[in-house]
Formats: structure tokens, C-alpha cells, sequence
């Protein structure tokens, strides 16, 4: 079973939600869950984690096309071929060049070259880590290399590393909606949509909606940080006929502990009574896979 926990903006408690699903179900499954957080570019599940050990660390390598200017005519046939732009050939100036930060690799250029001119080359891109818990479980999580921009690239190589031999598996999603959120819960068997009841929470609520109905996702919603002042949200979800999942109340004190990296000591009993809810009706999800 593959749950995804994603938002449609940065700062609704996405990442809080799916440490807090990983620590009870770890619980319930001892040595049966794994956590792959793939917000590659800012990952930080790791950090609220206590004594857990890196066993792995492997690269994340992308392979990217050179050109030999002493086998190339620059007909530019690369060039046309290439849907990212990456490809600059100056017949005139025989000049011809490859940005590795414009190209996805996919190998058109190669096709396209009928004087094997072109040969490629391994570049880092990121880095992959793998952790134990004391329980047996499993932390893993991507982190996209500094200047890159191939974020969907090492979450997809995240995925494919990704054990078979447990129960359960939690992904992290990046906030938002854009390609590496699609990535990260293309092949989700539910999607957790984490949001918060403010106008801006709400409007980026909808995006994500709307994106998981195009990918004909099956998922439901936990409202974070509730507060009771915003309806329209309600209203929204009720209409939609999209199943609210848990509600979590804001809480000042539970606040301030997240900030100095403590999710799961001196709980206020109204944030522990809303996530054993939660871990409830997700727990139902895994029952009826």
C-alpha cells in the first residue's frame, strides 16, 4: 500500500502530518513502514527523527550528451530534434554545445546524429539515503543536488529504489502542484491532501483537486491548524463530495515545539486525540487494500 501525503502550498503541515502517520503505523506495523520523503529539494523528515542510523548513500547520476566537434557537421539536426532547447549549434561559427541544465536525457539528440558525434557522460544530480529506525522501519529520502533543476529525476530514482518487502509506504510530496508532486504520486494507491483554512490554503486546495481528478486519483483531506473561522471551506468539501479525513486544531504550544524540531513529545491531548483519529481513518485505507 503506497499513501501519499501532498498540499497545494508550502507551510499547511504536510510534512508534520506524514512524520506523525509514519510514527503510528510504525507502532502498529513494527518494521512493516517506510517513509520516502521526496521533497528532494528541501528534505527534512530526517531532522525530526531521533536515533535513527544511515545504513546507505548512493548518487543520483544523470546521463548527459557531449558532442565531438571534430565528427560534427553542425547541420543542427540535434538541435531541431531537442524538445528542452539544451541543444546551441553556429554552423557558421562550428560551434555546437549542450546545456546539462536544460536536458532531460532522453536521448533524441543520439537518434537524431547519423555521424556518431554524440556520446554522453554520468553527472551527479543528487544524492539517495537510506535509515533505520530502532524499530526496524525505514527512512529514505532524496536531495536534488544544488544549481540542478532535475528534481522529478531523483524523485523518480527514489521510487524505483524503494524496498517491495513492506506493508506500508508513506511518500512526502513536495508542496504544490507542479511535475515532481505528479511524480511523487502518480503510482499513490491514496492521496493524503493536507490544507489549511485560510483563503490562500483553500485556492491551492482546489489546484491540487482539481489535478488529482485529471490523474483520477482517489484521495481525501485533513484539515490542519483549524481554527473554525473560515467555512468556505466546509462548504467547498461538502459540495464536492470529497471525504475529510481528520481535522488538526491549531495549537500555539504544539507550534513552538515543531520549531525546535520536536514533533511527538507533551502532545496537547487536543493534537493527540486528532491524529489518533487521523491514523484511524487512514488505518481503514490500508484494511481495504
Amino acid at each position: 500500500m503506497r499513501i501519499a501525503v501532498a498540499s497545494g502550498k508550502g507551510g499547511t503541515g504536510k510534512t508534520t502530518v506524514a512524520l506523525n502517520l509514519f510514527r503510528h503505523f510504525s507502532k502498529r506495523f513494527p518494521g512493516g513502514v517506510l517513509l520516502a520523503d521526496c521533497d528532494v529539494e528541501e528534505p527534512n523528515d530526517a531532522l525530526f527523527l531521533r536515533d535513527i542510523e544511515m545504513v546507505r548513500q548512493v548518487p543520483v547520476k544523470q546521463e548527459i550528451p557531449v558532442i565531438d566537434s571534430s565528427r560534427c557537421n553542425f547541420c543542427r539536426k540535434c538541435a531541431e530534434y531537442c524538445e528542452f532547447g539544451a541543444i546551441t549549434v553556429f554552423p557558421t561559427a562550428g560551434f555546437a554545445a549542450i546545456n546539462p541544465e536544460l536536458c532531460h536525457s532522453c536521448g533524441a539528440c543520439s537518434v537524431a546524429c547519423d555521424r556518431d558525434a554524440i556520446w554522453v557522460k554520468d553527472q551527479d544530480i543528487g544524492m539517495l539515503r537510506s535509515y533505520r529506525t530502532p524499530d526496524g522501519s525505514c527512512l529514505m529520502e532524496g536531495e536534488l543536488k544544488i544549481g540542478s533543476a532535475m528534481q522529478t529525476m531523483v524523485i523518480r530514482s527514489l521510487k524505483k529504489a524503494l524496498p517491495d518487502k513492506f506493508e506500508l509506504i508513506l511518500l512526502d510530496a513536495p508542496p504544490g502542484t507542479s511535475c515532481p508532486v505528479v511524480e511523487t504520486v502518480s503510482d499513490a494507491d491514496y492521496v493524503v491532501l493536507v490544507t489549511e483554512p485560510t483563503p490562500f490554503g483553500f485556492h491551492d486546495m482546489k489546484l491540487m483537486v482539481n489535478m488529482l481528478r485529471e490523474m483520477d486519483q482517489s484521495f481525501g483531506v485533513v484539515i490542519n491548524k483549524t481554527s473554525g473561522k473560515y467555512p468556505d471551506i466546509y462548504r467547498y468539501l461538502e459540495k464536492e463530495m470529497i471525504p475529510v479525513l481528520g481535522e488538526i486544531p491549531f495549537s500555539r504550544d504544539y507550534a513552538a515545539g515543531y520549531a525546535k524540531g520536536s514533533l511527538f513529545d507533551q502532545l496537547p491531548d487536543e493534537i493527540r486525540r486528532a491524529y489518533e483519529q487521523l491514523v484511524q481513518q487512514v488505518g481503514l485505507l490500508t484494511v481495504k487494500a
